[in-house]
């Protein structure tokens, strides 16, 4: 008896050592984080994404899948249980309906895992059993991403500077006149009333959500527009003011400070802390063709911003972030502009060069440490179909698709995008204010298509995208 409990016991040892063995050479854990500002397609790219990796025929330029080595994919339980799932599920089922429509865009943080059952490869494949990989796709509004920008500034810098921008959008953004007339009429050093603060705080957001209808991306503080159950909270109830020649105990500048610098600390600060520093992979959409289309201003805008975005993985010693992540850098990063379908494929060698220009400068000054940085356009979901139109006695390169809204089918040419970035880079910085030639822009409802066993949704380069993000792990 003694002598088998021991030799059970060593059995059990040597399972327990093979299974911690099989499980650090044979299973992965990858952490994809998933961002972009509003309309850049985030919720539309994951549904497309999780749909394309279970059923893989439209996949082709992910390696694992076109060589086959991909045996099994399935969804699991998210390991997180304090987070919501990503609602794969009604998503899909939005887009596949008999009349499709858009599923509701990012509010808040929301996950899931897709697990991989992948046949080795190379000399010694035959040596190695399966190996899994489970990929944990993190869903985030890129408004949050933004936030990282106030960690280093004070209030009086920040209210500074915000007041600069909005006086620059004021000339043609009603409540942004509206914010600043508020704003300059008051007194920092008063003391504090509660409804003084909020009147202001209200105007505040209303410019901050016409900013963001009109096509800007700066649009910071990111939770004002997206509030979740911080709506009414005093963290949330503030706005910048003009410096006053003094701000005392109570007054009304610096309440408003110190809601500010909580705003930082327990808003801000808790999500690079426990969401942020765990991701391995990152893909940040882009609404360039959005950006085009609302003029210069918004391209610069735009410019700006993905500067930005970059300083949250360029990790400084020196740096808040770097402080907070420990050193800890995301291995690949993704830039995608969206909505490539609206162009016909002539000119999505274009709307790529257009992208990575706008991202160049900002990837120029990071210093990454050996992560992969690359840039591409694509289409989650393909809503139009290519066609050529006749104009002038001009062959002209178009799309057709059904109108957002009417669900009309309608063809539509919406101008030559320039070869050389520069035409559109160049004017956004110097500031104009409009271009010199139009730049159309159409909303498509969804297509309607069906899908033949095995294949997943109609889309452009999506998987390029994850071959970039997740090929090597595969």
């Amino acid at each position: 008896m003694a002598f088998s409990g021991i030799t059970d016991g060593i059995a059990r040892g040597a399972d327990s050592l093979q299974s911690g063995v099989s499980g650090l050479f044979f299973e992965q854990n990858l952490r994809l984080g998933v961002t972009g500002l509003s309309r850049a397609g985030k919720t539309v790219f994951i549904t497309a994404l999780i749909a394309s990796l279970l059923n893989r025929g439209r996949m082709l330029q992910l390696s694992a899948a076109r060589e086959g080595r991909i045996a099994a994919v399935h969804l699991q339980p998210q390991p997180d249980m304090t987070l919501p799932r990503f609602d794969y599920e009604n998503h899909i089922a939005a887009l596949t309906d008999e009349d499709p429509h858009w599923p509701g865009s990012t509010r808040s943080i929301s996950e899931l895992r897709l697990s991989f059952r992948t046949r080795p490869s190379g000399w010694f494949a035959g040596m190695r059993g399966p190996q899994v990989l489970h990929l944990d796709i993190v869903d985030y509004p890129g408004e949050w991403l933004l936030d990282l920008a106030l960690m280093e500034k004070d209030y009086a810098t920040w209210s500074e500077d915000t007041l600069s921008l909005i006086a620059k959008r004021a000339p043609v953004l009603p409540e942004a006149r509206d914010f600043l007339a508020i704003a300059r009429a008051e007194d920092g050093a008063l003391p504090l009333e509660e409804l003084r603060i909020q009147r202001l705080s209200t105007a505040f957001t209303r410019y901050l959500q016409a900013a963001r209808a009109a096509g800007w991306s700066d649009c910071t503080p990111g939770r004002f527009l997206l509030p979740g159950d911080l709506a009414g909270s005093p963290v949330l109830t503030f706005a910048p003011l003009p410096e006053p020649a003094s701000a005392p105990r109570g007054s009304l500048g610096r309440e408003a400070a110190k809601r500010y610098e909580a705003y930082k600390d327990r808003v801000v600060t808790p999500f690079f802390r426990d969401h942020f520093s765990r991701i391995d992979r990152q893909i940040v959409l882009m609404d360039v063709l959005g950006a085009i289309h609302n003029g210069p201003p918004a391209v610069e805008d735009l410019r700006k911003v993905m500067a930005e975005v970059l300083t949250a993985f360029r990790v400084g010693r020196g740096s808040w972030i770097g402080r907070l992540l420990g050193g800890r850098r995301v291995e690949k990063i993704l830039f995608a502009a969206t909505r490539a379908d609206h162009l016909h494929h002539e000119q999505h060698p274009a709307l790529t060069a257009i992208t990575e220009a706008l991202v160049a400068e900002a990837r120029q000054r990071s210093e990454f440490a050996g992560a992969g940085v690359g840039a591409l356009s694509l289409a989650s979901l393909r809503a139009t179909v290519e066609e050529r139109v006749e104009r002038d006695g001009q062959s002209l390169p178009a799309v057709r698709g059904r109108l957002l809204g009417s669900g009309r089918q309608v063809v539509v040419y919406p101008g030559a995008l320039p070869p050389d970035p520069a035409r559109i880079l160049a004017p956004a910085r110097s500031g104009a204010g409009a271009w010199l030639e139009d730049f159309g822009l159409m909303e498509f409802a969804p297509a309607r298509f069906s899908l033949r066993p095995g294949e997943g949704p109609p889309h452009i380069r999506l998987d390029r995208a994850a071959e970039f993000l997740i090929g090597d792990r595969l």
